[in-house]
């Protein structure tokens, strides 16, 4: 498997182990890497730890579960998520919402369905997916399976990362940076690759989606500044929708990395 395979797989033996007490070893070992490869993978892409992720995941969804049924004993909440007493789950659902269960129970609408930029992905905020934390994507997948997803890929970063790898950070962030700019508000942008970017739109209107790219595509061209050089940026794009009635995070990530592929032709 490359290494965007073992984020996809990765991510996906979690959303299926989500209730069970799963450490980054265990992840790892079913992806057949190492945990420090692993680790160094989801950093570089999803710019959080394997375990903040797990943690974030399952709160989100203890979260929701207590918002959704009030009703259900805290414990059982608890045990769902992967935790085997009140208190080591009141400790990771305060890490989260910074509040216990029942004080959230108490008032969940003072609260904000989901968490959102937490933390900051990368430095000046460049990365901020329009304020959707990563681990809400799987549910925005799932509610959004008939919307447009739009990939995009920067063109000769090879290039560029020869002169300087902090310069093809540069264009890397300059081009996050346009892609958030011309999404609307209900969009978010996400990475699938060192540099292939996706926007998830909530439409389902191909007009909406092709005047989006036309926006994107219209600033092919124009440069970032890197000591003394002007570097232009190009981005491909390249539409597709979810494929499948399921949404597994293996088979979603290679659709649109084929959708890329298939561009470059």
């Amino acid at each position: 498997m490359n290494k965007l395979e073992i984020l996809a797989e990765a991510m996906e033996y979690m959303e299926q182990h989500l209730q069970e007490e799963i450490k980054t070893e265990d992840v790892a070992a079913a992806c057949y890497c190492s945990k420090a490869a692993l680790e160094k993978m989801f950093r570089c892409i999803n710019r959080i730890s394997v375990h903040d992720y797990l943690l974030r995941r399952r709160m989100m969804l203890a979260a929701k579960t207590i918002v959704s049924a009030p009703g259900v004993n805290l414990l059982d909440v608890a045990l769902a998520c992967g935790y085997s007493t009140n208190e080591s789950f009141s400790r990771a659902f305060k890490r989260v919402w910074n509040c216990n269960p029942s004080e959230f129970r108490a008032n969940p609408q003072q609260f904000e369905l989901f968490p959102r930029r937490y933390p900051p992905y990368m430095e000046g905020d460049a990365y901020s997916m329009k304020n959707v934390d990563i681990s809400e994507l799987y549910e925005l997948f799932q509610q959004r399976r008939n919307c447009y997803f739009i990939c995009f890929d920067v063109e000769h970063l090879t290039a560029v990362n020869e002169i300087s790898h902090r310069a093809g950070d540069m264009v890397i962030l300059e081009s996050l940076k346009r892609l958030e700019r011309e999404a609307g508000e209900e969009d978010v942008v996400f990475r699938i690759g060192g540099d292939e970017f996706t926007i998830l739109t909530n439409s389902e209107d191909i007009g909406y989606v092709e005047e989006l790219c036309g926006r994107v595509k219209a600033f092919n061209g124009t440069t970032v500044s890197f000591e003394e050089m002007e570097l232009p940026i190009y981005l491909r794009t390249a539409i597709t929708k979810l494929s499948s009635e399921s949404v597994r995070y293996n088979e979603l990530f290679e659709q649109l990395h084929s959708a890329i592929k298939e561009n470059r032709k």
